[in-house]
């Protein structure tokens, strides 16, 4: 396993998650991917060639074994890994589509134009879609999958002895699983993890829902709100009247003389602006 590209990963869903997030790919990485990498496959490494039944007919082992593990448990949460991490791998390549049109946009335009995203990396339009749909794929992808565990093995806790009496064993055959006691500990754990992650996902899905809903209100209550680095120019008027702020007593030396007729006050000069930073 190539350790340095996953931990890049690891670092680019960290960055655009939300706290929940964060706990949520704790949990997947220290208690079911590492878990699942050291331990389970060694676990399920010799299920099939310690699986004995008390018959020597051929053909009974294989299908006996076929019969109660249609799949591997190793495999399947192999696939349910898998799955509940591509979407999170889907919203790093968005962020990086953004980044990439940002780039194109700023080669085309100058440096000085005015950029497509405030911040790429911000959840808004279709970003905070796509984190969104995540979520809820996510979910889904955990309750399939511990759906699958519950009906396609009939034995999921791993009881000592199953009996077996399809064809061509020649009677009901008892069956005996390898290390039943070990696997069903670790079938709980991944169970129990699993039921974590969705609820660290569906408090993920209020959490960013809320945010959302609390941002849309405040710029509903403030539709005029400029960002840090907006600025707003205002025209002041400069003259005497009473709604002027330009209310300084006019001197000599800010008098001009027209036509040699005695001072008079420049009508034509250009009016006066502020800068108010909002």
């Amino acid at each position: 396993m190539n350790w340095a590209f996953l931990q890049g990963l690891l670092n680019g869903v960290n960055k655009y998650s939300t706290v929940f997030g964060r706990i949520w790919l704790s949990v997947v990485f220290i208690f079911r991917l590492m878990v699942f990498v050291v331990a389970a496959e060694k676990v399920w490494g010799d299920d099939q060639k310690d699986f004995d039944c008390n018959t020597r007919q051929p053909g009974c082992h294989n299908v006996c074994y076929d019969n109660f593990f249609p799949i591997s448990h190793t495999r399947l949460w192999a696939l349910q890994l898998i799955f509940v991490t591509c979407p999170s791998l889907l919203v790093v390549l968005h962020v990086a589509y953004r980044e990439e049109r940002e780039r194109k946009h700023r080669l085309k335009y100058g440096e000085d134009c005015k950029p497509l995203y405030d911040n790429t990396g911000k959840k808004r339009g279709g970003l905070w879609w796509t984190y969104f749909l995540s979520l809820l794929f996510k979910m889904l992808v955990e309750a399939v999958f511990v759906f699958l565990l519950f009906y396609i093995y009939e034995a999921p806790f791993f009881p000592p002895l199953v009996k077996c009496d399809e064809s061509p064993c020649p009677n009901v055959v008892d069956c005996y699983i390898a290390r039943p006691t070990e696997k069903k500990v670790f079938t709980v754990f991944m169970v129990v993890t699993s039921f974590v992650c969705i609820l660290l996902t569906i408090c993920e899905v209020f959490y960013l829902c809320g945010k959302r809903f609390w941002e849309c209100c405040r710029e509903q209550q403030h539709p005029g709100r400029h960002n840090g680095n907006s600025f707003v120019m205002a025209k002041i008027p400069q003259t005497r009247s009473v709604n002027s702020v330009y209310k300084e007593p006019l001197t000599s030396e800010k008098m001009t003389m027209v036509d040699g007729k005695g001072p008079t006050t420049p009508e034509s000069s250009a009016p006066a602006y502020s800068l108010a930073i909002s």
